[in-house]
C-alpha cells in the first residue's frame, strides 16, 4: 500500500500514541505492576473465543505496550507483536527481557509489515481500539491474509462501531457509516487511561461499519466462523457507563441495550 497520502495522519497519530505510552505505562489501566506478577491482560473472550494457542505461531497487530502479546506467550504461542509507536514497542521490548518472556516487537506501520517481515503464521490477532486507526480495511485485510498460512486463523475483539457514535457525554456525535473524511481532533487534556494528562497533538481516525468488516474479510476469501456482538465493554472509559457485579461495564440506563463490543473469527483457505 501507497501510504503517502495518510502520512501526515500517520505521523500525528504516532506521535499521539508516543506520548500516551508513559501514560498508559504508569495508568491503573494497564496496571503493570500486576502484569509483572504474572496476571493476565488477556479477557474471558478473547481467550475463549480463540482458543489453544499453545505451541502456535501469534501474529499480534498494533500492540502498544505489548501486554496482550505478552500473555499469548505465557499461554505457550511462538508471538510477534507489531506496532507504529516506537515508544510502545521499546516498552514492550524491555517488559520482554524484564519478566525472560520470548517475544519478538517489531516497530512498522501494518500497511508495511510485508516490506520488513517475511514469516507467515497460525494466527493473527488484533484487539479493542485498533479498527479506528485504519483508513483502509480492505488493505488491512489484505495485509493480514498475506501473513497467515493456509488455514490459519484470523481472531479480532474489537468495540463496536455503534459504541464508537457517542461523546463521552453519552451524546450522538459521530456517523455510523464510514464517513468521506478522517475525523479530526484536537488532544489537549484527558485520555482513555488517565484524564487529567495534558497533550497537544492532533489525532485522525476513521469510522467502519461492522459490514465493512466482514466484507473485507469475505473479498479475500476468508471463512468466517462467528461474528458476535455483547451489549457490554469490558473497559469503563465512558461516562454513561456503569460496572456492574459481573465485572464487566454496561450502560447506566438499564433500558437501554446496545453492542459495545464485538468479534470475529475466521478462516483463510
Amino acid at each position: 500500500m501507497k501510504t503517502n497520502r495518510f502520512d501526515k495522519y500517520f505521523k500525528a497519530n504516532r506521535k499521539l500514541w508516543n506520548a500516551y505510552t508513559p501514560v498508559n505505562e504508569r495508568s491503573k489501566t494497564y496496571d503493570l505492576e500486576a502484569f509483572r506478577k504474572g496476571k493476565s491482560s488477556l479477557n474471558s473472550i478473547e481467550i475463549e473465543e480463540l482458543g489453544e494457542v499453545k505451541g502456535k505461531t501469534l501474529l499480534h497487530l498494533q500492540c502498544h505496550l505489548g501486554q496482550d502479546t505478552l500473555s499469548w506467550a505465557r499461554m505457550g504461542a511462538q508471538v510477534t507483536g507489531v506496532d507504529f509507536s516506537e515508544k510502545a514497542v521499546e516498552l514492550a521490548q524491555s517488559l520482554a527481557r524484564e519478566l525472560s518472556i520470548d517475544a519478538r516487537f517489531i516497530h512498522c506501520n501494518v500497511y508495511d509489515l510485508p516490506e520488513v517481515l517475511e514469516d507467515k503464521f497460525d494466527i493473527v490477532f488484533t484487539s479493542y481500539g485498533a479498527l479506528c486507526w485504519l483508513p483502509d480495511l480492505t488493505q488491512w485485510i489484505r495485509v493480514i491474509s498475506h501473513f497467515l498460512n493456509d488455514h490459519g486463523t484470523f481472531y479480532m475483539v474489537e468495540f463496536h462501531p455503534i459504541l464508537g457514535m457517542f461523546d463521552d457525554a453519552g451524546r450522538f456525535k459521530y456517523q455510523y457509516f464510514a464517513a468521506s473524511e478522517q475525523i479530526r481532533e484536537k488532544v489537549k487534556k484527558g485520555c482513555y487511561s488517565n484524564p487529567e494528562a495534558v497533550f497537544d497533538t492532533d489525532s485522525y481516525e476513521w469510522t467502519h461499519s461492522l459490514a465493512d468488516t466482514i466484507n473485507a474479510l469475505l473479498q479475500f476469501g476468508f471463512t468466517i466462523e462467528f461474528v458476535h456482538e455483547f451489549p457490554f465493554c469490558v473497559y469503563g472509559d465512558r461516562p454513561f457507563l456503569k460496572k456492574g457485579k459481573d465485572g464487566l461495564w454496561h450502560h447506566r440506563n438499564k433500558n437501554i441495550k446496545i453492542p459495545m463490543m464485538f468479534s470475529i473469527k475466521a478462516k483463510k483457505h
